[in-house]
């Protein structure tokens, strides 16, 4: 087990770390914006920037609102406005996180793909690795700005834009699963896994596109619960902890 006082050398120097909006909800429900929630994410992310690690943090809505609500035949929206709808739903809990963050005393930066300078910087790829060098965290909110786009491959391009290292996708769940592991009590926990396989296997790690935007990148994404203590310390130190997604060979199965 880490400790915060303990020293090491972090394995990576900058890192993109994308959290679903149930990292900021209730017990994982769509229920608003926990403060207890929020705040164990927040501390979480001090420890990993008190090692000197640079960290840009992508964030998800889905607690608050979700763009498929609105796909149903009877719905009054616009697909494409309902997305819109999530993306601020982003902000609202970037602004969360940014709120949490300074109360531990970790300077930090909001970004945002849709402009809104009263509240937010404009997304700005040179400023964000200002922000990054000097260490603050930078909190990327409001995807890429243009609907149709997940959160997943909003995290993929920002890591790729930033020199990201390693993306740590942030879950509920130890890792990858041949299947529901809540459904199927049988299903087989993968150690490693090349984009390839979660392709062909339709195993759901992140959408399609941000697997062919980490693939071309080289970039490797580590599938972690963000609920286990300390987790997001032990993986950027290092530790065999989750699934890690790369250019390997045939996966292993714990």
């Amino acid at each position: 087990m880490t400790d915060a006082s303990e020293p090491f050398k972090p394995k990576y120097r900058r890192v993109l770390l994308k959290l679903s909006g149930e990292a900021f909800g209730q017990g994982g429900k769509s229920s608003g914006i926990s403060i207890d929630e929020t705040m164990n994410v927040a501390r979480q992310i001090k420890q990993v920037l008190d090692r000197g690690v640079q960290l840009a943090v992508v964030v998800g809505g889905g607690n608050i609102l979700r763009g498929a609500q609105f796909s149903g035949g009877g719905s009054i929206v616009n697909v494409v406005t309902a997305d819109y709808m999530g993306m601020l739903a982003t902000i609202l809990n970037g602004l969360a996180l940014q709120e949490a963050l300074e109360k531990l005393q970790c300077e930090t930066r909001l970004l945002t793909a849709i402009r809104m300078e009263t509240v937010a910087e404009p997304y700005i790829r040179r400023r964000a690795m200002r922000h990054l060098e000097k260490g603050r965290v930078v909190i990327l909110a409001g995807g890429t700005g243009n609907p149709g786009v997940t959160t997943d491959t909003a995290a993929a391009l920002r890591g790729w834009e930033l020199g990201c290292e390693i993306l740590l996708k942030a879950t509920r769940v130890d890792g990858v699963y041949s299947d529901d592991p809540e459904k199927n009590p049988h299903a087989v926990k993968y150690d490693k896994l090349t984009y390839q396989q979660v392709v062909r296997d339709n195993l759901r790690v992140m959408d399609i596109s941000a697997i062919d935007r980490c693939r071309e990148a080289k970039l490797p994404i580590l599938v972690l619960d963000y609920k286990q203590k300390d987790s997001i310390d032990k993986a950027i130190a290092g530790h065999t902890i989750g699934t890690i997604v790369g250019d390997f060979g045939e996966p292993r199965t714990s």
